[in-house]
Protein backbone atom coordinates (compact mmCIF):
# COMPACT_ATOMS: atom_id res chain seq x y z
CA UNK A 1 0.00 0.00 0.00
CA UNK A 2 2.65 2.44 0.85
CA UNK A 3 4.39 1.97 -2.65
CA UNK A 4 1.17 2.24 -4.59
CA UNK A 5 0.50 5.68 -2.56
CA UNK A 6 4.22 6.88 -3.20
CA UNK A 7 3.80 5.99 -7.05
CA UNK A 8 0.79 8.13 -7.48
CA UNK A 9 2.74 10.90 -5.47
CA UNK A 10 5.25 10.71 -7.75
CA UNK A 11 2.77 10.71 -10.66
CA UNK A 12 1.11 13.90 -9.58
CA UNK A 13 4.60 16.00 -9.16
CA UNK A 14 5.95 14.44 -12.63
CA UNK A 15 2.04 15.74 -14.45
CA UNK A 16 2.31 18.90 -12.60
CA UNK A 17 5.75 19.98 -13.38
CA UNK A 18 4.73 19.06 -17.36
CA UNK A 19 1.79 21.14 -16.97
CA UNK A 20 3.87 24.02 -15.37
CA UNK A 21 6.30 24.00 -18.38
CA UNK A 22 3.61 23.59 -20.98
CA UNK A 23 2.00 26.98 -20.69
CA UNK A 24 5.24 29.14 -20.74
CA UNK A 25 5.96 27.49 -23.88
CA UNK A 26 2.20 28.07 -25.87
CA UNK A 27 2.94 32.11 -24.85
CA UNK A 28 5.69 32.24 -27.28
CA UNK A 29 4.57 34.26 -30.31
CA UNK A 30 4.39 32.89 -33.51
CA UNK A 31 7.49 32.75 -35.87
CA UNK A 32 4.88 34.49 -38.48
CA UNK A 33 1.62 36.29 -38.24
CA UNK A 34 -0.89 38.29 -40.14
CA UNK A 35 -3.45 40.47 -39.26
CA UNK A 36 -6.28 41.73 -41.69
CA UNK A 37 -7.99 44.95 -41.67
CA UNK A 38 -10.84 46.85 -43.25
CA UNK A 39 -11.13 49.93 -45.13
CA UNK A 40 -13.10 52.86 -43.62
CA UNK A 41 -16.24 53.19 -45.08
CA UNK A 42 -17.22 56.41 -47.54
CA UNK A 43 -18.41 59.38 -45.71
CA UNK A 44 -15.46 59.64 -42.82
CA UNK A 45 -14.81 63.05 -41.17
CA UNK A 46 -11.39 64.44 -42.64
CA UNK A 47 -8.25 64.00 -40.52
CA UNK A 48 -6.76 61.35 -39.61
CA UNK A 49 -8.74 58.61 -38.49
CA UNK A 50 -8.46 55.57 -37.07
CA UNK A 51 -8.76 52.11 -39.24
CA UNK A 52 -7.88 49.19 -36.80
CA UNK A 53 -6.04 48.40 -33.67
CA UNK A 54 -4.49 45.14 -32.83
CA UNK A 55 -2.57 44.55 -29.53
CA UNK A 56 0.03 41.84 -30.22
CA UNK A 57 2.70 39.96 -28.34
CA UNK A 58 4.64 42.14 -30.59
CA UNK A 59 3.49 45.00 -29.85
CA UNK A 60 0.57 47.69 -30.86
CA UNK A 61 -0.53 47.72 -34.23
CA UNK A 62 -2.55 50.89 -35.46
CA UNK A 63 -3.91 51.13 -39.02
CA UNK A 64 -4.91 54.61 -39.90
CA UNK A 65 -5.93 56.68 -42.74
CA UNK A 66 -5.69 60.29 -44.27
CA UNK A 67 -9.40 61.39 -45.29
CA UNK A 68 -9.73 64.54 -47.70
CA UNK A 69 -13.80 65.04 -48.70
CA UNK A 70 -14.81 61.76 -46.94
CA UNK A 71 -12.71 59.44 -48.81
CA UNK A 72 -9.41 57.48 -47.03
CA UNK A 73 -6.50 59.28 -49.35
CA UNK A 74 -3.63 57.19 -47.42
CA UNK A 75 -3.41 54.40 -45.02
CA UNK A 76 -0.44 53.89 -42.56
CA UNK A 77 0.92 51.60 -39.97
CA UNK A 78 1.62 52.77 -36.59
CA UNK A 79 4.21 50.97 -34.32
CA UNK A 80 3.74 51.38 -30.59
CA UNK A 81 2.61 54.82 -31.28
CA UNK A 82 4.58 55.92 -33.78
CA UNK A 83 4.34 56.06 -37.44
CA UNK A 84 5.73 54.03 -39.92
CA UNK A 85 6.86 56.56 -43.23
CA UNK A 86 6.26 54.72 -46.26
CA UNK A 87 9.48 53.68 -48.54
CA UNK A 88 11.21 51.27 -50.92
CA UNK A 89 13.67 50.53 -48.31
CA UNK A 90 13.14 49.08 -44.79
CA UNK A 91 13.54 45.39 -43.73
CA UNK A 92 11.84 42.56 -45.09
CA UNK A 93 9.75 39.58 -44.08
CA UNK A 94 11.08 36.44 -46.02
CA UNK A 95 9.02 35.28 -48.98
CA UNK A 96 8.41 32.33 -47.08
CA UNK A 97 6.55 34.14 -44.42
CA UNK A 98 4.85 35.69 -46.91
CA UNK A 99 3.73 32.78 -48.71
CA UNK A 100 2.15 31.30 -45.95
CA UNK A 101 -0.01 34.53 -45.59
CA UNK A 102 -0.85 34.29 -49.15
CA UNK A 103 0.84 37.15 -49.99
CA UNK A 104 1.72 36.66 -53.73
CA UNK A 105 5.79 36.98 -54.64
CA UNK A 106 6.67 39.38 -56.62
CA UNK A 107 4.90 42.52 -55.10
CA UNK A 108 4.52 46.00 -56.26
CA UNK A 109 5.48 48.99 -54.02
CA UNK A 110 3.01 51.64 -53.65
CA UNK A 111 3.65 55.61 -53.85
CA UNK A 112 4.78 56.64 -50.94
CA UNK A 113 1.75 58.77 -49.19
CA UNK A 114 -0.99 56.84 -51.42
CA UNK A 115 -1.30 53.41 -50.03
CA UNK A 116 -5.14 52.14 -50.61
CA UNK A 117 -6.65 48.96 -50.97
CA UNK A 118 -9.58 46.95 -50.53
CA UNK A 119 -8.19 45.66 -47.66
CA UNK A 120 -5.80 45.27 -45.27
CA UNK A 121 -2.61 43.13 -44.33
CA UNK A 122 0.14 43.80 -41.60
CA UNK A 123 2.67 40.15 -41.80
CA UNK A 124 4.64 39.64 -38.82
CA UNK A 125 7.82 38.11 -38.80
CA UNK A 126 10.29 36.94 -35.97
CA UNK A 127 13.97 37.34 -37.04
CA UNK A 128 15.89 36.22 -33.88
CA UNK A 129 15.28 38.94 -31.20
CA UNK A 130 13.79 41.76 -33.82
CA UNK A 131 10.21 41.57 -34.87
CA UNK A 132 9.61 42.82 -38.71
CA UNK A 133 6.62 43.95 -39.91
CA UNK A 134 5.21 45.08 -43.52
CA UNK A 135 1.99 46.46 -44.65
CA UNK A 136 0.28 45.81 -47.41
CA UNK A 137 -3.30 47.15 -49.21
CA UNK A 138 -4.88 44.91 -51.48
CA UNK A 139 -5.83 45.91 -55.16
CA UNK A 140 -7.99 43.04 -56.75
CA UNK A 141 -6.17 39.60 -55.85
CA UNK A 142 -2.62 40.89 -55.58
CA UNK A 143 -1.08 42.43 -52.35
CA UNK A 144 0.78 45.75 -52.67
CA UNK A 145 3.35 46.67 -49.90
CA UNK A 146 2.86 49.81 -48.06
CA UNK A 147 5.87 50.47 -45.50
CA UNK A 148 8.23 48.01 -43.43
CA UNK A 149 9.32 48.46 -39.64
CA UNK A 150 11.63 46.76 -37.39
CA UNK A 151 9.29 46.19 -34.35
Amino acid sequence: MRASVAGVCAFVVMAGAALAVSPAQAKEPAACQAISFRPLLPGAPDGVQDAGLKPTKSGRVEIKADVQGGNATNYFMTLKGNKVEAGTGGPKVSDGCLKAKNVALPYKTQTAGACTGERFRVVIERQGEKRVAQFFGLHGEAWEHCSSAVM
